[in-house]
């Protein structure tokens, strides 16, 4: 299995397969009422067996090519990941989204994690256009799209009914022009720095 380095703490980009539904299921745990402010995955991941049958459904979403799932390791230990939900190479759009626990919150991780999916998408797949969809109400998610360049295409209204309430949706977008521009400026800002 291939780790990719997120810098210099330790952190690293792993696959996150069935295997690791242990793992994965304590993670979540770790993090069940924050993770769960915004997104479904702790109402999803409750048990071992729900654990596995999640990691499960990424594995045969990366078989079909039509989404893929990574954790964030620091030292060994699984603190968050970053995935595409969904993947459609012939339309050539993709959905990224992420999860992390409160301890590993303010370190960057999400961000360098994802910058390295949305170029492997663009890159590798094709992709032309990366989506993140995040409640309204995430500012740290909101705060990621910036940081990745993403465009604010616009909000859907109350379109998210979780946990009681009606949910704002942002969406945000990068495309494939954008993308490598912003990575070519950062390749130069480092050779010039």
């Amino acid at each position: 299995m291939y780790a990719i380095s997120l810098g210099d703490d330790g952190a690293e980009l792993r696959p996150l397969e069935p295997w690791h539904a242990e793992e994965f299921l304590a993670n979540v745990d770790r993090g069940r009422e924050f993770i769960g402010r915004f997104i479904t995955l702790p109402d999803m991941v409750t048990d071992l067996e729900s654990s596995r049958s999640f990691l499960r459904s990424y594995a045969e979403k990366a078989a079909a090519d039509a989404g893929r799932i990574h954790g964030i390791w620091v030292d060994g230990k699984l603190l968050g990941g970053v995935l595409f939900r969904t993947m459609d190479l012939e339309r050539g759009t993709a959905e990224a989204g992420c999860w992390l626990e409160p301890s590993a919150v303010g370190k960057g991780l999400v961000t360098r994690a994802a910058r390295v999916i949305i170029d492997w998408v663009i890159e590798e797949r094709d992709v032309h256009r990366v989506e993140w969809r995040v409640s309204a109400g995430n500012e740290a998610s909101i705060a990621v799209a910036r940081r990745l360049g993403m465009t604010k295409d616009g909000v859907l209204r109350e379109s998210f009914p979780y946990r009681g309430k009606r949910h704002d949706v942002e969406i945000w977008s990068v495309l494939a022009p954008e993308w490598r521009a912003a990575v070519r400026a950062r390749d130069a800002a480092t050779v010039t720095g």
